[in-house]
């Protein structure tokens, strides 16, 4: 018999996986223009359409993209009606920079400490 804890203990990757998956989503030029132009847009996200419009995208490729950022958690979707409104999944995005300055001056991080004076 397998112990259970033995599964468990695969579980801290999940954070390194997550990070990664999104990083993946990110590495891509359109797609990482069409995040931060949703990051731009707030949480009220914007309708497929003026995205479209916004990046000359024809809609399957747009589509694709957004589809790539979503399986990431990176955004959100909801229908209104017949529209599609995508939106930034604040959430993930701070849990992402999170991780990324986690261990960050010996594990006593905090926001202020970094600004133009932080050694390089």
């Amino acid at each position: 018999m397998i112990a259970r804890n033995l599964y468990f203990q695969y579980i801290g990757n999940m954070e390194i996986f997550a990070a990664s998956q999104a990083f993946a989503a990110l590495a891509h030029e359109t797609r990482l223009e069409i995040f931060r132009y949703l990051v731009k847009q707030g949480p009220a996200g914007q309708v497929v359409g003026v995205m479209a419009a916004e990046f000359d995208l024809p809609g399957a490729t747009l589509s694709f993209h957004l589809r790539n950022l979503k399986q990431a958690g990176l955004i959100a979707v909801k229908r209104d009606g017949r529209s599609l409104i995508y939106s930034p999944n604040f959430r993930v995005i701070n849990d992402l920079l999170a991780y990324l300055v986690e261990d960050c001056c010996q594990g006593s991080f905090e926001s202020s400490s970094c600004n133009s004076t932080c050694a390089t």
